[in-house]
């Protein structure tokens, strides 16, 4: 546990310093993170914000030191999870705190994150620190996240691993009649025991409401031959899991058994191409090829997937827009889907780790359904 403890007080340690060299680079004096993900990634400060217009606290990160600004109810967490940073008690509000402590001048262009800071809270940290020049910058940190090291590579596989051995707990004891909500329960139930909890909330989507992508549990009760699809995850150390299985009780319907191979083929051709190197954008189309061309192709609704780490959804996204070329060490998920309004859907989702030589799959790897010879 020590050791564990070592290892990850130095990769932030690592991560601090690279980041302070974009500062110097782009000509920054300062740097305020506000994300709660990215505020945990530097320092080690684990409280979550409650609301998004309440802040368990920022970072201030500058070229010769790193602050934490906080309040009481976090002063005690913040000393103890965040060795090495000096910690700001703010009695009447970050943005004034912050403000009394760079009062004395010497920083002129102070750098944001948009994605993270209201509006009301640009406005209090510009009216703090009049003479300073606020600058946004979105893509530093996420940029930085994408690329996991060895110490957040393999808490994303313990999280994988809790998120795995809950779903087959689970669906062994899936019978029909059983509504979408009372699976959901048991889920979050396994999920609280083995983890720490979701990293986000289940879906479990039976017969018509499996056509919804990010649809919520309901009363349905789950009936036979029907697709379930289940999506689901948890948070391990900080850091989060994602998996999709669709299952079927009883025989399935022959054209869902048909789907059912044609997603578990656009998984495979995907996950047969992800390799470092290789522009996002081509991962999702190795995937929408397949689906195209069995005549599905306006039915995969959303992109091929994204990152996870801190966050479940992070960079980078395998979509047709993003251009950026994959990097050894990003885990993505492959999750291609085939939606029928009004009759059901199947999607399927494995995280991978990107690496030179192609896609490492995480997870135990299980056997697909063979589903008459469909199944992949």
């Amino acid at each position: 546990m020590m050791e564990d403890l070592t290892s990850e007080r130095a990769a932030r340690q690592r991560r601090l310093s690279r980041f302070r060299s974009v500062i110097r680079a782009r000509g920054l004096d300062g740097f305020l993170v506000t994300s709660p993900e990215n505020r945990r990634y530097l320092s080690g400060f684990r409280a979550g914000d409650p609301a998004l217009d309440e802040s368990a606290g920022w970072l201030l990160v500058l070229p010769g030191e790193q602050l934490l600004f906080t309040d009481g109810r976090y002063e005690v967490q913040a000393r103890s999870e965040a060795p090495g940073w000096h910690v700001v008690v703010a009695r009447r509000g970050l943005a004034r705190a912050l403000g009394r402590y760079l009062g004395r001048g010497g920083v002129r262009r102070l750098a944001f994150e948009p994605d993270f800071l209201t509006v009301a809270g640009h406005e209090a940290v510009r009216r703090a620190l009049p003479g300073a020049e606020l600058v946004a910058l979105a893509d530093v940190l996420p940029r930085f996240r994408a690329v996991k090291d060895p110490v957040e590579a393999a808490a994303v596989r313990r999280a994988l691993e809790a998120a795995e051995a809950v779903f087959e707990e689970v669906a062994a004891g899936i019978r029909p009649g059983v509504t979408e909500r009372e699976v959901a329960w048991r889920i979050l139930e396994g999920l609280h025991r083995r983890a720490e909890g979701p990293s986000f909330p289940p879906i479990v989507a039976s017969g018509p409401n499996g056509a919804l992508p990010h649809a919520e549990p309901g009363d349905r009760p789950l009936r036979e031959g029907e697709p379930v699809v289940i999506d689901m995850g948890a948070r391990l150390g900080g850091y989060c899991s994602d998996m999709t299985r669709t299952v079927f009780l009883g025989r399935p319907d022959p054209e869902f058994a048909r789907i059912y191979g044609v997603v578990r083929r656009a998984q495979l051709a995907a996950q047969g191409v992800i390799r470092a190197g290789l522009p996002a954008r081509e991962a999702d189309a190795a995937a929408r090829r397949v689906i195209r061309e069995a005549g599905y192709g306006e039915r995969f609704v959303h992109a091929l997937g994204h990152g996870v780490g801190l966050a479940v959804h992070e960079a980078p996204g395998l979509s047709p827009r993003n251009r950026r070329r994959l990097q050894a060490g990003m885990v993505v998920t492959v999750e291609p889907g085939i939606y029928l309004p009004g009759r059901g859907g199947v999607r399927l989702e494995n995280m991978v780790l990107v690496t030179a030589g192609g896609a490492e799959v995480l997870g135990r790897q299980p056997g697909y359904l063979d589903l008459g010879g469909h199944g992949g």
